[in-house]
């Protein structure tokens, strides 16, 4: 008796019943999937008494498990927001200015993607492979050119956690700094299950470590993406967070900036974040980018370099030098905290933000941390 051929047989059987019953991988780790768990279940419980089927079920779950990898994600597309058309070829869908939620799966940030002669450029991989799915989706309408390259500005869920669906769909070309692919990887466990917690488990849990498919760097990199275009990538400095990769397309005037750029949403101090190093890595940026560019930031809508410089460069310069005028005048923390911030009051997640970010940069110069 042909064992393989057997086993072979099963699996096509099995997937022409049930295949389309498969359940999601929004529900569930891949390596967890109860449907997959299910018939390795039931190879244990035939051992005794059939190798032949034991052999048929196992190869049938890990045939399962090889085209769940391959799609990627099953399920349907997310409802989240249209991506926008910010110049000829470059879209990208703007994330909620609120805090990452079940409500919007996790997109408070930006995910962007730029259409090339040889193929197709996303930044930020998604919360999530739902969302990664979702994008995707809306690439497709746009363009039948395959995704070629990724690359992430950070090592953030909202900006990593979306890459294994990438990975799975068989794109190669996975790009992020040294800095934040290190962060990411040793930080992966603790991350996702943040991410589990604030925007939910069953969406967050296919979620995979691939950062050993990442092609890392610390010096900018150029990318060919054919038609004479390039793509430079450059880690310009830490700031909001210790590494913050932005995209410059010099052919289309075009800049992301990843979280180095904030635009309209107030920018929001984490324990890790260096306010004085984001000044100087804002300054780099400045002397190298040309001010007609375009800009795509982190966070809230499209603009200009001028827009971008006063809604972040200047919000940081403002807020350091307040907060050194109480601290030379032998101030607290709280007065600090009360530093005038209104005219600011208008911006998304304002009242959750000031007051810490006067109370980080107090901190920071007391601690003497730049």
């Amino acid at each position: 008796m042909n064992t393989k051929k057997i086993a072979f047989s099963f699996s096509k059987l099995v997937l022409l019943m049930g295949f389309l019953n498969t359940p999601s991988m929004a529900a569930s780790n891949v390596t967890e999937d109860p449907y997959i768990q299910g018939f390795k279940a039931y190879a244990a419980e035939v051992q005794t008494y059939s190798n032949v089927l034991t052999d048929a079920a196992n190869a049938y779950a890990d045939d399962v498990l090889k085209v769940e990898r391959k799609v990627g994600y099953i399920g349907e597309a997310l409802p989240i927001p249209k991506a926008v058309k910010v110049t000829d070829g470059v879209y990208t869908v703007v994330g909620s200015m609120i805090w990452h939620n079940p409500a919007n799966f996790g997109l408070n940030n930006n995910l962007s993607f730029m259409v090339f002669k040889d193929g197709v450029f996303v930044f930020n991989a998604g919360a999530n492979n739902a969302l990664a799915y979702s994008l995707h989706q809306q690439i497709k309408q746009i363009t039948d050119k395959p995704v070629k390259w990724l690359a992430v500005e950070n090592s953030q869920g909202h900006a990593y956690l979306g890459a294994s669906y990438w990975a799975d769909i068989g794109v190669k070309n996975l790009y992020s700094s040294s800095t934040a692919n290190d962060e990411f990887n040793r930080g992966f466990d603790s991350i996702k299950a943040d991410w589990s917690v604030q925007v939910g488990k069953n969406i967050t849990n296919s979620a995979r470590n691939v950062t050993d498919k990442f092609t890392t760097f610390d010096r900018p990199i150029t990318i060919d993406v054919g038609g004479g275009e390039t793509v430079i990538l450059q880690d310009f400095g830490p700031g909001h967070t210790q590494a913050s990769t932005s995209v410059y397309v010099p052919s289309r005037k075009l800049l992301l900036t990843g979280d180095l750029g904030f635009n309209e949403r107030m920018p929001v101090f984490f324990g890790y974040t260096n306010s004085f190093a984001w000044v100087e890595s804002y300054k780099k940026m400045m002397d190298i980018i040309p001010a007609d560019t375009i800009v795509i930031p982190g966070h809230g809508t499209p603009t200009d370099m001028a827009t971008i410089k006063r809604q972040t460069y200047d919000y940081l310069v403002y807020l350091h030098k307040e907060v050194q005028k109480v601290i030379d005048a032998g101030g607290t923390v709280e007065d600090a905290m009360n530093i005038d911030q209104s005219m600011y009051k208008d911006r998304p997640v304002f009242a959750q933000a000031a007051d810490n970010n006067a109370r980080h940069v107090y901190k920071e110069i007391q601690a003497g941390a730049f």
